[in-house]
């Protein structure tokens, strides 16, 4: 099967028919269809399919338990009204560059594994890279026990009623132990390589980030009858905060974005008793992340104090910045550059994946496919067919180059 035919059977799965993005959450029934699709060309190429304790789905050509294996792939699932590429594109092109090494007869002598990790994006119960945190030992069965979606239900209960054993839950040691090397395929989420004119690219790093939650406590009231004066509004400490963010932001070179919300009782005629607001950062370094972040808290309690708000700040996760494997990532550049024209620019990137989770117990590395918008976590992400198809040949070549030696 063609990238091109993989890709349009996949492509409706999940998808809102108002916003044209897609709603492809972890342990829903758009998440169900994905990775029965993933089942279905793993099966459809003979390949040894396996569903990992914590609910990772795994194609294997080869025997995994012989070890040193070398492991592409990425996620299925998606953001709220998310784009078509974030995370599909790396396993659908996967799956293509095991096909282009089969057309080119390619002998490996290293067992070469597909993967879909689950729950990458964190849209269902808040915390990113959920299936590889749990497989490294970054999230704890108690963390992951306690995960909880906006309806109230759990992680656990989640995963059992989509059929897995959310007992089985845990780290994984010896899986991770037969790995010896992670090559991630991802669409590029920025326009470094549109501006180069270059259609692949190599990641240097991932840029430390977290997030935060500001809860802000005021007092509910009437909105017509009740004094400007009188007022303990946290919705003014919340859009100030909002604005300091972006200020605090330009000043480091960052980025700081205010992206969910949360407000108590939720009435057009009513003040807010409770603004909860979700901060998301990122910076090139700790310090700059922590001088970001450090103002921005600052300016909200400042805020907070100003209108007689109350003010808790929760750091509800947080990853430091990822130095990709330097060895496998010089490896990488010489094989896209020895028999091609090819440049490899290698460029850093703000977005976290689970190549970051994984980089601390494998040599992991990334490549990225040229976005011509820089638009991601939207419908309007997008990436031309034959840059597609050259990140197919690029990750076949780096595949094969690995998994020969």
């Amino acid at each position: 099967m063609s990238f091109h035919s993989m890709w349009a059977e996949l492509l409706p799965v999940g998808r809102s028919s108002a916003s044209g993005g897609y709603r492809r959450f972890a342990w829903t029934g758009a998440d169900a269809d994905c990775r029965a699709w993933f089942r279905q060309q793993a099966e459809a190429r003979g390949l040894t399919y396996e569903t990992d304790r914590n609910g990772n789905q795994w194609a294997w050509l080869g025997d995994p338990a012989a070890g040193n294996a070398v492991v592409t792939g990425s996620h299925l699932d998606s953001v709220p009204d998310g784009g078509a590429f974030d995370g599909p594109l790396g396993v659908v092109s996967a799956f293509a560059a095991l096909d282009e090494l089969r057309r080119r007869g390619a002998r490996l002598t290293r067992p070469l594994g597909i993967v879909n990790f689950g729950d990458e994006e964190g849209a269902r119960f808040g915390l990113a890279c959920v299936g590889s945190r749990l497989t490294a030992g970054a999230l704890t069965v108690e963390q992951a026990h306690r995960l909880t979606d906006a309806d109230g239900i759990t992680l656990p209960r989640a995963m059992e009623a989509a059929g897995h054993d959310p007992d089985a839950i845990g780290p994984d040691p010896e899986r991770l132990g037969r790995i010896g090397a992670f090559v991630e395929l991802h669409v590029e989420q920025g326009r470094a390589l549109d501006l180069s004119g270059d259609p692949i690219g190599v990641a240097s790093a991932i840029w430390p980030h977290g997030r935060w939650r500001f809860d802000f406590r005021g007092e509910a009231n009437h909105a017509g009858t009740t004094r400007l004066a009188d007022r303990r509004d946290p919705m003014l400490s919340y859009a100030e905060t909002v604005l300091a963010a972006r200020r605090e932001a330009e000043l480091a070179g960052a980025v700081a974005t205010f992206g969910k919300i949360a407000v108590e009782p939720n009435g057009v005629n009513a003040i807010p008793s409770l603004v909860r607001g979700w901060l998301d950062s990122r910076a090139a370094d700790q310090a700059s992340l922590d001088t970001v972040v450090t103002g921005i808290e600052q300016a909200a309690r400042a805020y907070a104090t100003a209108h007689g708000v109350d003010l808790d700040v929760v750091r509800e996760s947080f990853t430091p910045v990822v130095e990709f494997d330097h060895a496998l990532r010089d490896e990488i550049a010489r094989l896209l550059g020895s028999d091609t024209e090819l440049t490899v620019p290698v460029l850093g990137t703000g977005a976290g994946h689970d190549a970051g989770i994984l980089s601390g117990r494998v040599p992991t590395a990334m490549l990225f496919v040229r976005n011509p918008t820089g638009v991601s976590h939207s419908p309007a992400e997008s990436a031309a067919e034959d840059d597609c198809v050259a990140g197919v040949n690029a990750l076949a070549d780096v595949l094969e180059g690995l998994a020969r030696t």
